[in-house]
């Protein structure tokens, strides 16, 4: 079916208040009343002001209809959000079937849009079942953040606070803000690209649905030593020369404590170093990587510009460039 732009057919913008809706009906159902129109298409602008109305001037209704959110367009193919109805007390179906005018009046049957998403959720022009008025009943819509948490609150968990703008709807129909202030626990072993679910954080419902979720999804802040890949971590690890052609012992840090780091004599820049299990917490955690990294002096004194003279004379066989010049 056609979605049906009820803003488009009033003329009237989306933040339209009560007064602005009935002064657009008075004014267009005079203009397009099949009794007095000479418009060609009157009886079906009609039809659909009257519809357009009985939604917009209902402030549960509008509220609903607003959740559909602002990108379709009047025209486009529409199927109603699943679970659009969930809870909903189905209307007594033989309840009269017209257009309320400014003062509640008469009119025809409604569109395949308009009983799709309203019919099973509300007795139409007041009608009664069971004595009470039956009510229409929405979830409210999911929502998504992007948060950024610490490293260091995937390895051990934490308790964070965040500030939230929650919409209101008010009795004309007008959509305010207010601030709240939820805390909310990070799972120890979280990673990258997962999500955290606040239930009952999202839009509220209408006519009694519940409210739809937030959805926190997760990303790490830029940590000045470590790096993410999945659940596996890195970290940089200068050395010295010499710590690489002879080997050492060095203390280097990881997200739980600095460690001993054994560097095997020979260690070429960019080797791995791997503590198995170390990295992010799981299931199956992840594994922790040191990358050898090999920082050199600066030659910045007399005597250290001599240790490096020296070293030239005592390396002279050595060719670092060798492999780009296609020499063994």
């Amino acid at each position: 079916m056609e979605f049906k732009d009820y803003y488009t057919v009033m003329g009237l913008a989306r933040d339209a208040t009560l007064d602005d809706i009935k002064r657009a009906y008075r004014k267009l159902s005079r203009k397009y009343h099949p009794d007095v129109s000479k418009e060609k298409d009157a009886e079906a602008r009609f039809k659909q002001l009257g519809e357009a109305y009985e939604v917009l001037k209902d402030p549960e209704k509008r509220a609903a209809y607003d959740q559909l959110g602002e990108h379709w367009r009047e025209g486009q193919e529409f199927r109603p959000p699943p679970g659009w109805n969930a809870g909903a007390e189905h209307a007594d179906r033989s309840a009269p079937r017209g257009f309320p005018g400014a003062d509640g009046g008469e009119g025809g049957d409604y569109s395949d849009f308009f009983e799709s998403l309203f019919r099973q959720g509300f007795a139409t022009g007041g009608a009664r079942a069971g004595g009470q008025r039956s009510r229409f009943s929405a979830a409210g819509e999911d929502h998504h953040a992007r948060i950024l948490i610490d490293l260091e609150d995937a390895y051990s968990g934490a308790t964070r606070t965040i500030n939230l703008r929650v919409p209101e709807v008010d009795a004309q129909g007008q959509v305010s803000y207010r601030e709240h202030q939820i805390s909310f626990s990070v799972p120890k072993g979280i990673r990258a690209g997962q999500h955290i679910r606040l239930a009952g954080q999202g839009s509220p419902g209408v006519g009694g649905g519940g409210a739809g979720d937030l959805y926190l999804d997760v990303e790490f802040k830029p940590h000045p030593l470590y790096r993410v890949e999945l659940r596996d971590v890195y970290l940089d690890l200068p050395i010295a020369p010499w710590e690489a052609a002879l080997g050492a012992h060095v203390q280097a840090p990881t997200p739980t404590g600095r460690v001993e780091v054994t560097v095997p004599p020979g260690s070429a820049p960019g080797r791995k170093l791997r503590l198995k299990g170390r990295g992010l917490p799981g299931s199956t955690p992840g594994d922790f990587y040191f990358v050898l990294q090999i920082a050199v002096p600066a030659a910045d004194s007399d005597s250290s510009k001599a240790f490096y003279e020296s070293m030239a004379r005592q390396f002279a066989s050595f060719k670092p460039r060798a492999r780009l010049e296609g020499q063994p």
